[in-house]
């Protein structure tokens, strides 16, 4: 067998779980994990609820811009969206005037769904930037966006 020289860590660290990725990795694992419980008393998903939000926010987005918007796949954001239109929290036409993008848009209902899930969400991200001290949060979301720049994202 050959020696192998070690490779070094971007940084100082014990073992894994000392890794920056390691602890975002684990920081969205548990942001995830919170959303889902809080969102399945709404009958949502995150995925589903992102979709909503993001509707809210811009109506008439396509599937694939959802897709992207959402960090999901094309296919699986057309599974959510075949999902909410059945919950009847959204409407698409069956065809459309250009190209094959179906723009989708809140019902009435689905603004109620969202308005109730958003308030158990933001509950959820209130107690995740509780344990950040005020001062800090500012450079922390700088140096997040930063690390997804550097990344490409």
């Amino acid at each position: 067998m050959e020696d192998r020289a070690p490779v070094e860590p971007p940084h100082p660290a014990q073992d894994v779980t000392e890794h920056v990725g390691y602890r975002l990795k684990r920081s969205a694992a548990a942001l995830r994990g919170a959303m889902d419980r809080e969102l399945r008393e709404h009958g949502l998903t995150v995925p589903q609820y992102a979709c909503l939000e993001l509707l809210d926010e811009r109506p008439g987005l396509s599937n694939a811009e959802l897709a992207r918007a959402a960090f999901v796949t094309r296919q699986s954001m057309n599974v959510v969206l075949r999902g909410l239109q059945d919950a009847g929290l959204i409407t698409r036409p069956t065809t459309s005037d250009h190209g094959r993008a179906l723009p989708a848009h809140l019902t009435p209902e689905g603004r109620d769904r969202l308005d109730g899930a958003r308030r158990a969400v933001y509950a959820v991200e209130s107690r995740m930037i509780a344990a950040v001290p005020p001062e800090r949060l500012a450079a922390l979301l700088t140096d997040l966006d930063r690390m997804a720049s550097a990344l490409g994202g």
